[in-house]
């Protein structure tokens, strides 16, 4: 056993947990990641059905940004830390696999929905389940894996981000242009009942198997029964986690804004070009435009994620500050990029820019969850996390696409640009929200060293 090792080992044992095999502990955060990857396909999926959603229900681009963001965000943030707070003293992978087959259950419900308002109450129970995943997940990766790796494995468990809003938007593009919209989230969404069971049955609990490895001492139990308010004592002194916070939740805003009109920009701006390609596929513009998307997107943002876990650990080793400092660059070097391609008068040209987009704007996920799960000692992880996702995802979540679409119906209406240039303008201008971002990154560089949890 190596000193890091040794280190990592009695640092676990400390705080109640044992450690666990190297190779049970890549089938569990492998198992994690393919629950985040049904995340994403259910909560992303709406994303390609947005178009043909807004025209069978004859609903508005501010309607759309509500069903896809904010009714799914009010409900998954506020349950977020309660869940969180249960997770800190029960069995997380039941948590995670109930919560697993909850949202599942209401992906599906959303294909029966027969009206805009049935359709937001089956957006909600989506977001009540998925409250379930992220915070106990972190804490468990956390639990599993030394504190010098878990970059890496956040970032491959943050990589069901983009995976599985590529399976999403392609598949849910071609069910759509095969059997309708509702068609799709029924086909998505039943599956995850499955995956619960496996990852019920499954995945190891590592605070049950410490309480027979290791006696506690009363120290540890007073932490290990801390309350919320311990837990925002602790970060009220941590500068770093709230200049992340605030950077994440511009960010998110940014991408979940963009996230229900991006197939919607390119089936009303490049309609025509569109059809004439899909027809020489054998597809419908639909399935054309989320195979290409999904596709171009996932792969590169699944890139991104990976090569920000990668690249924080090997110079975070030398200079935490490398943590901080990845993101700020490229959030802020997406800018120019984005917009050039939102302005190109063809398709294709396109594609290749939003890659390129798509892996900068997804950097910052492995080394800042890390930092997180770092900032804050072993009992208190799962709670930090899920603030930190209150944070980010009320605001990103809640707010971004909600803003956008408002943005898009203003200009399309009171300033005459029509449907396609209204969209197009409050994709462009909202990118530009990423510059406070990287500020507050660069703000966070500052004050990490000094702030990171040993």
């Amino acid at each position: 056993m190596t000193d890091s090792t040794a280190a990592a080992s009695a640092g676990l044992a400390s705080a109640g947990v044992r450690q666990v095999s190297p190779g049970y502990r890549g089938y569990a955060v492998g198992l994690l990641f393919f629950v985040y990857v049904f995340n994403f396909i259910d909560r992303q999926i709406v994303t390609i059905l947005a178009e043909p959603i807004k025209q069978d229900l004859q609903i508005a681009d501010w309607q759309l940004g509500l069903m896809t963001g904010t009714a799914f965000a009010i409900f998954y943030c506020t349950l977020g830390i309660p869940i969180a707070r249960l997770a800190e003293r029960r069995n997380r992978p039941w948590i995670i696999g109930l919560s697993l087959a909850a949202w599942s259950g209401f992906t599906a419900l959303c294909g029966v929905a027969q009206n805009f308002w049935q359709l937001v109450l089956a957006r909600i129970g989506v977001g009540v389940g998925e409250a379930g995943c992220t915070p106990p997940a972190h804490s468990l990766i956390a639990d599993y894996t030394p504190k010098e790796k878990r970059a890496s494995a956040m970032a491959f468990y943050s990589m069901g981000n983009p995976v599985g809003a590529l399976i999403g938007v392609v598949a849910g593009g071609l069910i759509a242009d095969a059997f309708g919209w509702r068609m799709a989230f029924l086909l998505v969404g039943l599956p995850g009942v499955a995956l619960a069971i496996l990852v019920i049955a499954t995945l190891v609990e590592p605070r049950l198997r410490a309480a027979a490895a290791v006696v506690r001492s009363a120290a540890a139990d007073q932490a290990a029964q801390s309350s919320f308010g311990d837990v925002l004592r602790l970060l009220k002194g941590k500068r770093t986690f709230w200049y992340m916070a605030v950077a994440v939740s511009i960010v998110a805003f940014v991408g979940y804004g963009h996230a229900p009109f991006g197939a919607s920009f390119f089936l009303r701006v490049h309609g025509a070009e569109i059809e004439q390609l899909a027809a020489q596929f054998g597809l419908g513009p639909i399935g054309f435009v989320g195979l290409a998307l999904g596709l171009i997107l996932g792969v590169s943002a699944g890139f991104g994620v990976f090569l920000g876990g990668v690249i924080a650990d090997r110079f975070g080793a030398r200079d935490l500050r490398a943590y901080m400092g990845i993101p700020a660059v490229a959030v802020v070097a997406s800018v120019p990029i984005y917009t050039v391609a939102m302005l190109l008068p063809t398709f294709l040209p396109i594609l290749p820019l939003l890659a390129i987009n798509s892996v900068l704007v997804s950097l910052w996920q492995g080394p800042v969850y890390a930092t997180v799960q770092n900032i804050a000692p072993a009992h208190m992880r799962a709670t930090a996390a899920s603030i930190f996702l209150f944070i980010a995802n009320l605001i990103g979540l809640g707010l971004g696409p909600l803003a956008v679409g408002l943005a898009s119906d203003v200009l399309a209406v009171n300033f005459g640009m029509g449907s396609a240039e209204g969209v197009r303008w409050a994709l462009i201008g909202s990118q530009f929200l990423v510059i406070p971002a990287f500020v507050c990154f660069w703000l966070a560089r500052r004050t990490i060293r000094e702030e990171m949890e040993e």
